[in-house]
């Protein structure tokens, strides 16, 4: 089995753990001068591998275990395009009232939105409550005008592994990533929506792996 390489900031934080323990996110980062959302895909890869145990309301321990380190290493391998599901898409034009019913009737969080074929927007459960708040008519607003628009979306591809999409995820606090083909045209990038990632595909990864 290989073992796990963990970066120098990593070891910092096993060695604050196992010195302060239990010891909240919030400490830790504290004692390293950084922000906790900084810290996340760290402790996230420290605790998947079994290193460190979190325990809600208390704070983080030191393991020392192992046990989880082949499954660690399996994740690692595992690609993106593996476990894609099918994404819900929508073009610009499409009405806020419209989109939020093909959110609901494929029960996810996120609906990205294209426009000529190509990914131009994300739009969440979130900015569709915004939007309903706000009394706008959302039969004749267009869901372009409430979305997230490029290159201010976080993306993911087929060819990345399963744990660095994870990170992503975390790291900036979405429900799910498109995952997308590259086009060149006339110099210029362009993404065409070929699938999602989301925080249920990796759990049912994990769960599969396990055989819970």
């Amino acid at each position: 089995m290989i073992s796990i390489e963990y970066s120098s900031r990593q070891r910092k934080i096993i060695e604050i753990v196992k010195d302060n323990e239990p010891i909240t996110s919030e400490k830790i980062a504290e004692i390293l001068d950084l922000t906790r959302a900084t810290l996340r895909p760290d402790l996230a890869i420290l605790t998947m591998s079994g290193i460190l145990e979190a325990r809600p309301k208390v704070g983080y321990f030191y393991t020392g275990k192992s046990e989880n380190q082949e499954i660690f290493d399996k994740v690692k391998e595992i690609k993106v395009g593996e476990i894609k599901s099918i994404p819900v898409v929508v073009d610009e034009k499409t009405s806020v009232y419209d989109s939020i019913v093909s959110m609901f009737l494929n029960d996810v969080g996120t609906i990205f939105v294209i426009s000529g074929g190509y990914l131009t927007g994300v739009v969440s459960r979130k900015d569709f409550i915004k939007s309903c708040i706000g009394g706008t008519d959302i039969n004749k607003v267009p869901v372009g005008i409430i979305m997230t628009r490029m290159p201010n979306i976080v993306l993911a591809f087929e060819d990345e592994t399963v744990l660095d999409a994870a990170k992503k995820i975390i790291e900036h606090e979405v429900d799910s990533l498109p995952i997308v083909e590259k086009e060149i045209i006339k110099g210029k990038e362009y993404f065409r929506v070929i699938g999602r990632i989301s925080k249920t595909n990796i759990t049912r990864l994990f769960i599969e792996i396990t055989n819970i």
